[in-house]
Parts: structure tokens; sequence; C-alpha cells
């Protein structure tokens, strides 16, 4: 059930969360939404991200914000230069920074009772279990990639991974190219990156609570099986604002001018398009596309027989042929734009999408099919997922060189929006849309745990006083 008003005020006055997520909008994002929530059922919450991703971001929120330092206060990442000199000064900086946030809030009569963490932060849960208060460990990703990691963690895989195919417990077997592209290095920071991911689950057991930003019956087997270990987890998603308290879509974004106008811009062009006749091209916030694949994009797009809309940074825009048209009455190159707000569009027929777990929820919880284009890390696990065992889109074949080719993005546009296969598809995404939307309702477990969660907080925090 939702909260009285009197049941929120109780919990306001007794529990304080500060939130703490890595600083890319990949994980800020899920973790601020779920702030949102906490902080619509009565909760006192606190965001935290890094210095150097606060001067570069505008975050457009009602909830109170503080910054720590990543020891690279004026670039983070890009001042660092690598992700493993960016990992290992953050690790000796960052406790000491939260420290101090954690004694300032005190001092000034704002105690924290519960420190929220991003999972790729394990470290934070030692600067909890010193300030004696609550220690949630913040899952970003879905409990079958979740499980990849942990099985390394615990030595049940073996890196490197030998085997042709992996067979792990609830998963459905998996080839290399279904597995986060950690695995096989072909970049320096990979090897980095698995270890920090690996490293999510080195004392996970730990902690008062896991929380994940999915919903059950997405991940219904591997949940089960996991909670046998970790008792104390729960799936408190799909993490996007609209759906958790029920606004308008995408009315919680960042609107600078610039998005603001490619918003406008994006829904009066789509409003001339028929229904379900669109498809939607989107590479998320990190993905760097290489010339080559752009243009088969663009040139598969062209191809098609369908509308688009294809959202991308400028820097991606200069990789376009120069043929390509970025206006016309069959297509449309926008900038940055609410991703919600077109995928929720009715002339929206198809998503294709980097796989990416946000967007796949986003796709999901708008019951848009998808055409999977994954790029790296567990964009390739999501691919598998979408396409195997959800079915709720199309994976697009990468060829030796790793680029997806016009002619296969052509053809999965085409089942999806004309075939038999392509309503099957849109049968199942519906399906999954409607599980969704129950999750965050009030009967919905996703729902039920985030009460249950802030409950137990606010019952430790009486008997603290």
């Amino acid at each position: 059930m939702y909260l009285t008003l009197m049941e929120k005020k109780s919990i306001a006055n007794k529990v304080h969360c500060l939130v703490l997520a890595y600083p890319a909008s990949g994980h800020v994002n899920p973790m601020h939404d779920f702030s949102e929530l906490l902080q619509q059922q009565g909760a006192k919450v606190t965001f935290v991200t890094t210095l150097s991703f606060f001067k570069t971001q505008n975050l457009r929120t009602s909830i109170s914000l503080q910054t720590i330092s990543d020891g690279f206060d004026n670039g983070g990442l890009d001042e660092a230069g690598s992700f493993k000199a960016y990992f290992e000064r953050f690790r000796q900086v960052g406790p000491k920074s939260l420290a101090e946030l954690l004694e300032k809030l005190h001092r000034s009569g704002d105690p924290v009772h519960c420190l929220i963490y991003d999972s790729l932060f394990s470290w934070s849960l030692e600067v909890a279990k010193r300030f004696q208060i609550a220690g949630a460990s913040f899952l970003t990703q879905n409990m079958f990639v979740n499980t990849i990691y942990d099985h390394v963690q615990h030595g049940k895989l073996q890196v490197p991974i030998t085997q042709n195919q992996i067979s792990l417990p609830f998963l459905p077997k998996l080839q290399h190219n279904d597995m986060p592209s950690f695995f096989f290095p072909t970049d320096d920071s990979y090897p980095t990156l698995l270890h920090v991911l690996v490293g999510q689950f080195s004392n996970i057991h730990k902690a008062d609570w896991i929380l994940c930003n999915s919903f059950y019956h997405m991940d219904k087997q591997v949940i089960d099986s996991t909670k046998k270990i970790w008792s104390n987890l729960r799936t408190i998603g799909p993490c996007i604002t609209s759906m958790l308290l029920k606004k308008p879509l995408g009315d919680d974004e960042d609107e600078g001018g610039a998005t603001q106008f490619n918003n406008e811009e994006c829904m009066k062009w789509l409003n001339g398009k028929p229904k379900e006749s669109v498809v939607y091209v989107s590479f998320g916030s990190m993905a760097e596309l290489k010339e080559e694949q752009i243009k088969e994009i663009a040139y598969g797009l062209r191809d098609s027989e369908s509308y688009f809309v294809w959202t991308m940074r400028a820097s991606a825009e200069n990789k376009l042929p120069k043929d390509f048209e970025k206006r016309s009455e069959k297509g449309l190159v926008v900038g940055w734009c609410s991703q919600v707000k077109v995928l929720g569009h009715e002339a929206i027929g198809c998503f294709v999408t980097h796989c990416g777990w946000n967007s796949t929820l986003e796709g999901l919880c708008l019951g848009v099919p998808m055409v999977a284009v994954p790029c790296w890390s567990e964009q390739f696990s999501n691919a598998k997922l979408v396409e195997d065992v959800w079915k709720i889109g199309i994976r697009a074949k990468a060829d030796e060189k790793q680029i997806v080719r016009r002619e296969v993005l052509k053809h999965c546009i085409l089942e999806i929006m004309n075939t038999e296969r392509g309503k099957e598809v849109k049968s199942n995404v519906m399906e999954f849309k409607a599980l969704a939307e129950h999750a965050v309702s009030e009967e919905g477990t996703s729902h039920k745990n985030t009460l249950e969660f802030l409950n137990s907080l606010a019952a430790s925090a009486q008997k603290q006083h």
C-alpha cells in the first residue's frame, strides 16, 4: 500500500538516506530516480556524486545535492587519463571524502541513517560500517549480468575464458559474443573495468541491503536462486521516474535550451507520422561508434522502408556520410533529446538500441520492440536476453570486423515492422510492459520492496533515538 501522509511524516522524521552514484549518466539516472521515489515516500534524501561530474552536469532536481572528491576535481576520468588511474585514485581519496561529508551532515544536526551506494564503490560499505549506519549496495545492472560477475568473484567462472560456450545456472548457454566485452580485452582499459565490475561482489554479502534496478518477473529464476545466498536482495525497479512517480514522460529530465529545442523539433516531426511507423535510433551517452559503423547505420536506415529518428551527439554527426540527409520527410537526425518522450510517442514502432540497461528498460516499459546493436560492456549480454530470453527484440549480427552492415540492419527493421515475428515480439514486449507497470504499482513487488526497505530503516532509526 502507499504510505499515508502521517506515515510519510513519520519516516521523514526518522530516515535520512545518502545516495552515492558513480559519475556517469547510466548510473546517476536510475539512482536519482530511485532517490525521487524515496523522497516521495517521505524519506529525506541527499544525493551525492563527484565534484568533477557536478561541474559539467546540470542536475535538475528537488533533492538536496552534495559532492565528494574522486581525486580529479577538474576533469574526472578525462583528467585521470585512464580508468586504471581513475579508480586507483578514487579508491584512495573517496573513503576520506565520503567520511568528511557524513561527519559534516552529522554536525549540522542532519545525521545519515543509510548509505545507498553504487555497487562499483564497494569501499563505501566500510565507511558505512565505521559510522554504524546501514549500507545498501545498489546494482545498476540486471541480475543475469550481476550473476556473471559474481561467478568470477567466487571462482566459479575462470578468467581468461577458454571454453567456447559458457554454462551458468539459470542463464542461457552463452557464446563469447554474449558475454560482457571486458572478458575479451581489445583495449587497455578492459582488465581494469573487469576487475572493478567483479569487485562489486567482493563484500556485497556484508551489506545490510542489496537493491537491484530490475523487477522480479524479468529475472525471476535468477533472483529466487540468488536470494538463497543474499536473503536481503530486493528488486526496486524499473527506476524510471515517470513510471515510479506516475509523472508525464520526461517531466523529470533536465532540459537545457538545446535539449528542449530538440524535443520540440522531434515531437513536431513525429506528430505528422502514422502510428508505429517510425524507427527510433539511439546509442546512449557513452558509446563511441566508428565512422564505418555510423555510415552503415545511415545507409541501412535510408534503404529501409520506414521513417526514422536518430538522436546523436554533435561529435558523432560529423561522421555521417556527406550525402546523407539529416532532415527529410523520411528521416530526422537530431541532437540529444528526451528518450522516454520519444519512445512514448505513438508513432514509434521500433527502437534500434545499443542495449545499455537503462535504454533496454525504457524500451520495454514503453512497449517498443527492439533491434539490438550492442557496442561494449554488458550490452552484449542484454542483447542476448532481449532476443533469446525475453524475446522482445532481434539482435543485428555484426561481421568479423564487429560492424553491423546496412543489409543486416535493414532486414532486422523489416522483421520488426512488417512480419509475423515482429508481431510476436510486439506482443511479448507489451506483456513485459504490463509486468513492469504492475511491479511499481501499489500491489507490485518493487513497490512493496521499497516500502519494506524504508520501514526497516525507520524502525532502526527509532531504536537509535
